[in-house]
């Protein structure tokens, strides 16, 4: 995984909820988004910057982040992030604290390898889950996941039971369909013609 630096500030939580709306308005008005580190000794609220998450948000790739708070660097994952629903501005981050010896749970995208024998047949190939959770150590897990799809033929499809990755533990539904070569109008026409 790609390693990401973030320079975080600790904030105050203040002890009515009135005063703690005011202040996270404030925090969002001045650029910032307020965030919690979770997994550590105990739980720290802070702020980061809206510009230098830019970066690890918007982005498909997967980063640890070496967050820097009050001059400590740590070794953290993003955990949750919320969105305002009507503008998508980011509104909320979680982060969770990593260690060498405790898994982590994290989506990581799928990428798609080789040239599907029902493609070749007149067929399309179709992505339907971008990405796979997974649970592993962090320093085990993979920028992405790559799946050969050379073996999927016409109208088959390849889901989340019938794939493996070393070290890795798969936690979507079993049946959950990954990709799959979906028939076009002209491979019907195709079969019906040699059909008759």
């Amino acid at each position: 995984m790609k390693t990401f630096q973030l320079e975080g500030k600790t904030r105050e939580i203040a002890v009515t909820s009135a005063d703690q709306k005011r202040a996270l308005k404030a925090l969002r008005k001045n650029n910032e988004i307020p965030a919690v580190l979770y997994g550590g000794e105990k739980v720290t609220h802070l702020s980061v910057s809206k510009d230098a998450v830019r970066g690890l948000i918007y982005t498909p790739e997967i980063f640890v982040v070496d967050l820097t708070i009050d001059g400590k660097v740590t070794k953290v994952i993003v955990k949750d992030l919320q969105f305002q629903p009507v503008t998508d501005a980011i509104m909320h981050i979680d982060f969770l604290e990593v260690n060498e010896n405790k898994p982590v749970v994290i989506e990581v995208p799928v990428a798609l390898e080789g040239h599907a024998e029902g493609v070749k047949a007149g067929g399309k190939l179709t992505l339907q889950m971008r990405k796979l959770k997974v649970k592993a150590l962090y320093s085990q897990i993979p920028e992405k996941l790559t799946i050969n799809v050379d073996h999927l033929g016409l109208g088959k499809t390849m889901q989340v039971g019938s794939l493996h990755f070393e070290g890795l533990e798969l936690m979507n539904a079993k049946n959950a369909v990954v990709c799959a070569v979906q028939l076009t109008r002209a491979a019907r026409g195709a079969q019906a013609t040699a059909g008759k």
